[in-house]
């Protein structure tokens, strides 16, 4: 009988024997890979059954259980025998196989670095989603108010120059943004608490700030333009509210530092 033969022999199996169908269903190792260690003399049956097929005994289960086991290191199969067979030093080789290891583990985790990096750069290249506008912004992202402007402005130069600009902003570049106008009502708040005139430098520079923001980020804004913009801050409620809720009559001081700062600049 060949190992070929003890296939399909599981009948003749023992509880110490086993045949090749059996050895591989019990241990997951492949009849083909079973095969081929026995053709090249790395493990083969060493027994009998009555009936004449190939079985493998525990001793030869162990000697599997190594080769599985050095197999998992990456040791090529000539190596294997020479460590089974007593020719090599098995604490000589296995130190070298653990070096090896903990060489690419390093390789590996210099791998998933680079991987998390490059998806990273991919995530942060991506357009912000309406959930990381209302992360950055809160309530100020409303989406009834975002057709309602759509509506109003959508046929507008200033919108389309806006929408081409902001569509391929990040979270990030959003994130920068808000940063940048809580820095610009930081600075009206403080000009207005400490008592300054809304024509005071203070109040204009402050202006002179959100106006490049609008025009550095959205869309073309002049002085005119942004004058028109600080006459919605005092006429639409809802600007009105959200400057009033940093500090009581900003809407009004932000409006007139605009048009100061307009005055200036003509």
């Amino acid at each position: 009988m060949t190992a070929n033969d003890a296939t399909s022999g599981k009948s003749m199996a023992t509880d110490e024997t086993w045949t090749v169908g059996r050895l591989a269903e019990m241990t997951g190792v492949t009849v083909r890979t079973l095969h081929h260690y026995d053709d090249i003399g790395l493990l083969s049956p060493t027994t009998r059954s009555s009936a004449g097929y190939r079985l493998y005994t525990r001793a030869d289960v162990d000697r599997l259980q190594a080769i599985v086991v050095y197999r998992r290191l990456e040791m090529p199969l000539d190596q294997i025998a020479a460590l089974l067979g007593g020719s090599d030093d098995p604490v000589a080789a296995l130190r070298k196989q653990r070096d090896a290891v903990i060489s690419r583990l390093g390789e590996l985790t210099e791998l998933v670095d680079a991987i998390d990096r490059a998806v990273e750069r991919h995530m942060n290249n991506q357009p912000a989603t309406d959930a990381d506008m209302r992360e950055i912004f809160g309530d100020a992202f409303n989406d009834e108010y975002q057709a309602e402007a759509q509506d109003r402005w959508g046929q507008t130069d200033a919108w389309q120059q806006s929408a081409k600009r902001t569509t391929k902003y990040t979270k990030s570049d959003w994130a920068d943004i808000r940063s940048e106008t809580d820095a610009i009502n930081a600075a009206f708040v403080a000009a207005l608490q400490a008592g300054l005139p809304a024509d005071s430098a203070a109040a204009t520079d402050a202006a002179e700030r959100a106006r490049l923001q609008i025009n550095d980020h959205f869309y073309d804004c002049s002085h005119e333009f942004h004058t028109c913009l600080g006459e919605m801050y005092v006429a639409d409620p809802r600007f009105t509210a959200t400057y009033e809720k940093l500090a009581p009559g900003l809407a009004q001081y932000v409006r007139d530092a605009i048009v100061a700062n307009a005055d200036k600049h003509n």
